[in-house]
C-alpha cells in the first residue's frame, strides 16, 4: 500500500448513476477503512482538529479504528458531533479537517469523511446509541428548526440533562438535510431519518407542523408554555433572483423550490401527486453546492443541463468533489458567462436565455476577482427551463414577530459569534438565520456554541 495516497473509495459508474437517484458514493467496507486508518500519523498537535467546526477528536476515533474498536469509535466522535453519518457525507472536508493534515504536505490527506461516515454507518448497523444524559435537569429549552443547527443545539442540550423541544415548520424533521440535499448525495430513509432518530433518542421532543411566528412566537414560548431559552436554528430558505428581463417566466424555478419538489416531495417520482417538470434542456445559474445539486437532479430527470458561472472554474464555490461528479455525469460548464435576459414563448414559457461573456478583473471585497462583461459578446442558449442558484437569506418572520430581537439589512439575526447570544436575554442563534447560507458543518459549529452559550446562561439564573 502506498502510504501516501488515500485508499480509493467506490463510487457508482456515472453512466449508470446520471440515470438514478442512488447515493453515489459507496463508501469503505471493513478493509478499506482500516487500511485508510493506519495512514494516520497521530500528531501530537492534531491541526485536522483545528479545522473542524465541532472539534471532533480525530486522530482519537482514528485510533480506535485501528484497533477495530467501531464503537470506541463512534463515542469519541459523539463527544462532539450528533450527526456523524451526514458529516461523512455532506462536510467540505477538503478545506476543514483534511485540508489541515501534515499527510497532505507531501501527498493525499487521510480520507477523514469516509472514514468518519464508515464508523457512523457500521456503529448504527450494529444498533449503537450515543450517550444521553442519566437524568434530566428540570429546565426546558425550545429549539426552532430541525436542520443541522437545530439537530445539533438540541442533541448537545439533552446530553447536558436539558428537556428539549424542537419546533419545524415542514411537516418531516430535518431541515435542509431533507428538503435541500439530494438523495444521491444523502439518503433521507438510510441515513437523516436514523441520525434523527438518535437525536431522539436523547430525549429531544420534534414537533412538526409548527411555524414559529404564525403557529405560536417566541414570546408565547418563553411567557406562556414555561421555556427558559430559545435557539433559532431557522436557516435561510428565502431564495434570490437576478432582476433579468423575463425571469418571471414560466419554467424558471429558484434552486430552493426545485430541490426541495424533488427531494422533500419526491416530485420526481412518477407516482407524486405534484409531478416536477421534466425539461429537455435545462440551465442553472450559479457555482455552488446547491447549483451542483440543482444541475444534477435536473439531468436525473432528464435534460440535457448547463451550469452558467460569471467567474471562472478556480473561483467555482462548490466542492471539488461535487464538481468532479458533475463532469462525469455530463453536465455542460458555460463558465465566465452571465445571463442578461431570459426569453419566453407565446404562452409565457422559457424558451431561452440570453448571455454575456465575462472576464476576470481586480479583486472585490470577497477577495475574489471581479467578472467584468465583455461588449459585443452576447450568445443564446435554447433551454426550458432555468433555475436560479444564487443563494438564500433568512425569512423575516422570527425576527418580525419577536419582540427586541435585532436583525440586520440582510434580514440575519444578530448573534454573539462566541455562544450565539441576540439582543433578547434568553434567545440564542446560529446556522444560516444567522450567517445567510452556508455549510451544513457551519451551522452544527454554531448549533453547539449556542448549546454550550445557553448551559452557562441558565446555570447562572
Amino acid at each position: 500500500m502506498d502510504m501516501m495516497k488515500k485508499v480509493p473509495v467506490r463510487e457508482q459508474d456515472p453512466k449508470v448513476r446520471a440515470t438514478n437517484f442512488d447515493e453515489v458514493c459507496l463508501g469503505y467496507n471493513k478493509e478499506e477503512a482500516e487500511a485508510e486508518a493506519q495512514r494516520c500519523l497521530n500528531c501530537k498537535n492534531p491541526r485536522c482538529v483545528q479545522g473542524c467546526p465541532v472539534n471532533i477528536d480525530i486522530p482519537g476515533f482514528i485510533t480506535k479504528l485501528k484497533e477495530s474498536d467501531v464503537k470506541g469509535a463512534y463515542d469519541v466522535i459523539g463527544r462532539s458531533s450528533s450527526l456523524p453519518s451526514i458529516c461523512g457525507r455532506v462536510c467540505p472536508q477538503e478545506t476543514q479537517c483534511e485540508g489541515k493534515c501534515v499527510r497532505g504536505i507531501k501527498g493525499e490527506p487521510v480520507s477523514i469523511g469516509k472514514l468518519e461516515r464508515y464508523v457512523a454507518d457500521t456503529a448504527r448497523a450494529m444498533g449503537v446509541k450515543p450517550q444521553g444524559a442519566e437524568k434530566t435537569n428540570g429546565h426546558k429549552v425550545a429549539v426552532i428548526g430541525s436542520g443541522p443547527a437545530g439537530l445539533t443545539c438540541a442533541g448537545d442540550l439533552a446530553k447536558m440533562g436539558y428537556e428539549v423541544t424542537i419546533f419545524e415548520a415542514l411537516h418531516k424533521a430535518g431541515g435542509v438535510l431533507v428538503y435541500g440535499i439530494p438523495e444521491f448525495r444523502l439518503p433521507k430513509d438510510a441515513v437523516v431519518e436514523k441520525e434523527i432518530e438518535n437525536v431522539k433518542s436523547l430525549g429531544v421532543k420534534i414537533e412538526t407542523d409548527c411555524i414559529v411566528g404564525k403557529s405560536v412566537t417566541i414570546d408565547d414560548l418563553m411567557k406562556n408554555e414555561g421555556y427558559e431559552a430559545v435557539f433559532i436554528g431557522s436557516g435561510a430558505g428565502l431564495p434570490k433572483f437576478m432582476g433579468i428581463p423575463g425571469e418571471q417566466a414560466m419554467g424558471v424555478f429558484s434552486a430552493n423550490e426545485y430541490l426541495t419538489r424533488s427531494n422533500l416531495m419526491k416530485a420526481f417520482s412518477d407516482q407524486s401527486r405534484t409531478p416536477i417538470m421534466r425539461a429537455k434542456k435545462a440551465v442553472i445559474v450559479g457555482g455552488g453546492n446547491v447549483a451542483m445539486d440543482a444541475a444534477r437532479t435536473a439531468l436525473r430527470l432528464g435534460a440535457e443541463t448547463h451550469i452558467v458561472y460569471r467567474r471562472s472554474e478556480e473561483e467555482l464555490p462548490a466542492r471539488r468533489e461535487e464538481v468532479h461528479h458533475a463532469k462525469e455525469e455530463g453536465i455542460i460548464f458555460n463558465l465566465l458567462t452571465n445571463p442578461v435576459e431570459i426569453h419566453a414563448d407565446e404562452n409565457g414559457w422559457v424558451k431561452g436565455i440570453t448571455c454575456i461573456r465575462m472576464e476576470l478583473g481586480e479583486p472585490d471585497a470577497s477577495g475574489r476577482r471581479r467578472p467584468v462583461e465583455i461588449p459585443g459578446s452576447e450568445f443564446y442558449i435554447e433551454c426550458d427551463a432555468v433555475i436560479m442558484s444564487l443563494g438564500t437569506s433568512p425569512n423575516p418572520l422570527i425576527s418580525s414577530t419577536t419582540d427586541g430581537l435585532e436583525a440586520n439589512r440582510r434580514g440575519c439575526i444578530v448573534a454573539d459569534e462566541e455562544k450565539g447570544q441576540t439582543s433578547k436575554e434568553g434567545v440564542f442563534a446560529g446556522g444560516d438565520a444567522v450567517t445567510g447560507a452556508a455549510t451544513v458543518i457551519l451551522a452544527m459549529g454554531a448549533g453547539k456554541a449556542a448549546a454550550k452559550g445557553i448551559d452557562e446562561y441558565l446555570s447562572a439564573k
